[in-house]
């Protein structure tokens, strides 16, 4: 006869004070970070691997997670990335007979401590109401003081560099290595599908530490130039905008999602600033004010471009914004081949609207080789 699985408890602290009372999953033990949440449905392995998370608290907004478990195959880096898990309702059991695991077993696995039985709902609209804010997950501490000393130990997400912690620590290949077409990618916390995408495309690719300066980036000998998503705040990565500028100056193309679009704005003199709680999901519209037509939009980040600074520069035009709020999604730089997305046209999970992103981009590159 089966023995039912003893219940544990856990607490979730938010900075403003409140206290929350659930039950425990994955790894036991205490977490802390800055808390957001995610609309998406569906894909929540990609969503826990993304390194754009890295740092950060993560409410699934769908009411079951782990209901057709997980797969070796269906991640975006070598480990779960988000610092903790909160969740409405978490299943034992998944229906998937090609699934590896379950997602207990992996979170364990990854060491993620995580809370459900909460009303995830109730918490969004808090977060939406009064912005993002850092918490803490403890399954091991139920003295308030207590909490309250770990919660203080968390530092602020503005200001944090973070994408230094999940670059990669050495440069590797990526893709053909006789294609025609060669991109040095400039780590910030890339995603595994967007070199897919790009090698699919016919794209040789060298992937290259977030610190690393443009010699090097030139000893590939690159056609173009690719800076990629990431966590943590742009303000704090004078390194990547040096970079960037001189990739400018030299009039290399160009492509930045998400952390990357943000650092080509800040390459041209365009501020960034802390979202009140930031876009996460895969059902953000986003209309393409070169075309005129409209895409649905998967996302995820907590900083953005500063509208009226990107809209009266002299040296970008405004290529998308958001239909929701009418923020910043895009931009192209006037006169050079360089052009940036805040959102993630890789989309894993989420549409495909945007995939054409990547073809403009080999476009671009065989327009500059070709001239």
């Amino acid at each position: 006869m089966a023995t039912q699985k003893e219940e544990r408890f856990a607490y979730l602290l938010l900075e403003d004070g409140t206290l929350l009372k659930g039950k425990a999953f994955g790894a036991t033990g205490t977490t802390g970070g800055e808390i957001c949440f995610n609309t998406g449905m569906t894909g929540y392995q990609e969503v826990f691997t993304d390194p754009s998370y890295y740092g950060q608290m993560l409410i699934m907004n769908t009411v079951y997670i782990g209901n057709y478990g997980v797969r070796n195959e269906e991640t975006e880096s070598d480990s779960v990335k988000i610092k903790g898990l909160i969740c409405k309702n978490i299943s034992e059991k998944f229906s998937r007979m090609i699934a590896d695991d379950d997602l207990e077993s992996y979170l364990i696995a990854n060491n993620i401590v995580a809370i459900h039985d909460i009303d995830t709902r109730s918490l969004v609209q808090h977060i939406r109401t009064k912005g993002a804010m850092n918490c803490i997950i403890s399954t091991e501490i139920t003295d308030l003081d207590a909490l309250q000393k770990e919660l203080d130990k968390v530092p602020s997400m503005a200001g944090l560099e973070l994408s230094s912690q999940v670059s990669t620590t050495e440069p590797y290949e990526f893709g053909d290595k006789d294609a025609d077409i060669k991109i040095a990618v400039l780590d910030l916390g890339v995603k595994r599908h967007i070199l897919q995408c790009m090698a699919d495309r016919g794209a040789h690719l060298k992937v290259f530490p977030s610190k690393t300066d443009y010699s090097t980036l030139m000893s590939f000998n690159p056609d173009g130039v690719f800076i990629s998503n990431g966590p943590g705040d742009p303000a704090a990565m004078d390194y990547a905008v040096d970079t960037v500028r001189k990739a400018l100056d030299d009039k290399k193309p160009i492509f930045g999602i998400c952390l990357g679009h943000q650092i080509l704005a800040r390459a041209n003199d365009i501020g960034t600033f802390k979202m009140h709680h930031g876009h996460r999901g895969l059902n953000h519209p986003v209309k393409n004010l070169i075309t005129g037509t409209s895409e649905i939009t998967t996302q995820n980040h907590g900083f953005g471009v500063v509208p009226d600074a990107a809209k009266n520069s002299d040296k970008v035009e405004v290529t998308h914004v958001n239909l929701n709020d009418d923020s910043i999604e895009g931009i192209r730089v006037k006169g050079k081949p360089a052009f940036s997305v805040q959102y993630h046209p890789e989309s894993t999970p989420g549409p495909h609207d945007s995939r054409y992103l990547f073809d403009d981009f080999i476009g671009m590159i065989k327009e500059h080789k070709a001239s």
